[in-house]
């Protein structure tokens, strides 16, 4: 469905959605307003920048060595962390906010960016 075009479509629309798309939709433009392009935009080896919420962290082992997984959603799809050698990082817990950048690698189609540069955001940002 295409954007609703002017006040009243954007009220109509803001009436007739349901709360998980305008959730997604929130968190959409809170990524932009960071400057994050939109997770369904992530390519096997492209250099990118993300934003969203954190829906989930893991601790896994990879060849013997702990990994700490973090998928972030930003309304229009996941996108997984994953730090090598990590158990835990202070700040990255369900629900906060975050911005990171890296290289994406596709792994069973999900894509994957291995020790990204991150940012802890403020709240507001995942809310705006």
């Amino acid at each position: 469905m295409g954007e609703p075009r002017g006040w009243w479509g954007r009220k109509l629309h803001r009436l007739t959605a349901g709360t998980s798309q305008l959730d997604a939709e929130d968190l959409q433009a809170a990524a932009a307003a960071c400057g994050a392009a939109p997770m369904s935009r992530c390519r096997d080896r492209d250099e990118i920048c993300v934003a969203g919420t954190i829906q989930a962290v893991t601790v896994r082992a990879r060849s013997g060595a702990p990994t700490l997984e973090v998928d972030i959603y930003d309304g229009s799809g996941t996108v997984t962390l994953v730090f090598l050698g990590r158990r835990d990082i202070p700040g990255l817990r369900a629900g906060a906010s975050v911005k990171a950048s890296g290289r994406v690698t596709l792994q069973d189609d999900r894509p994957n960016i291995f020790n990204p540069r991150y940012e802890l955001l403020p709240v507001s940002s995942a809310s705006a």
